[in-house]
């Protein structure tokens, strides 16, 4: 049974084999592969000879009397410093690994105080460790509250003992969103608070002990008269009342 053609297919390619069966349709060869041939222009010798002698017409020979022969240079060892850069690195090296050369008092944490006719260079003597520490407390991760009771405590039977200095480890603050709570606190137990008639000067710590985390406290032997207390809160409340109306 002869199968029907589909209706509404388009087949391009159906007599195909039937013309090339009867020869009705000439096939070309196949080229694929194959290059066409390149007919390069071949150059001309003497042509590029004279383009070449044209263009040098101008140009004039240097003499070589007066060539600049190269100055070789020393070679140098890629770790071979001068004086000045060893003595750079040495003191970079010792700062970060001993702390030798850092001055806590030259940063902005530096912290320092005296009593009522102190001499001032007192606090440098004391930030310099010219003083041995004869006790110390440490406040870190106690609250404000505790802080001040271990705070008090400790300073109370340093007197009693007759400790004239002492350390008080605070830590920086770091962690604190605004400013150092702990450190900020002994500060002001200090200067206001009601153990400021028994410091006669307190400073921020070396680094060796603590740095800006801690305070060196010079205690005094007997406390601070009261009049003189008085003196002194009233000399700072007029220093107070200058400085606001200069501003």
């Amino acid at each position: 049974m002869k199968r029907s053609k589909s209706k509404g297919i388009y087949r391009p390619f159906e007599n195909l084999k039937a013309l090339l069966q009867r020869n009705s349709l000439t096939l070309k060869p196949d080229t694929y592969g194959s290059t066409p041939e390149t007919f390069a222009p071949q150059a001309d010798p003497q042509t590029d000879v004279a383009i070449f002698e044209l263009a040098m017409a101008d140009v004039k020979k240097i003499s070589r009397d007066n060539c600049v022969e190269k100055i070789p240079t020393a070679a140098v060892h890629p770790f071979s410093r001068n004086d000045d850069e060893s003595e750079i690195l040495l003191e970079l090296e010792n700062l970060v690994k001993h702390g030798s050369g850092f001055v806590v008092a030259d940063t902005p944490e530096y912290m320092e105080g005296t009593g009522y006719n102190v001499n001032p260079e007192i606090t440098k003597r004391l930030h310099r460790g010219d003083f041995a520490i004869q006790a110390h407390i440490d406040l870190h991760g106690l609250s404000v509250v505790d802080a001040r009771h271990a705070f008090e405590t400790f300073l109370e039977q340093s007197i009693a003992n007759g400790k004239r200095v002492v350390l008080i480890i605070h830590g920086r603050g770091l962690s604190s969103p605004d400013e150092p709570i702990l450190k900020t606190n002994v500060h002001k137990w200090l200067t206001f608070g009601p153990w400021r008639k028994w410091v006669m000067a307190f400073s921020s710590a070396r680094w060796c002990d603590g740095g800006a985390g801690a305070t060196y406290i010079l205690l005094r032997q007997r406390p601070q008269p009261k009049r003189l207390r008085k003196k002194r809160k009233a000399k700072r409340d007029l220093e107070n009342e200058t400085q606001n109306s200069n501003s």
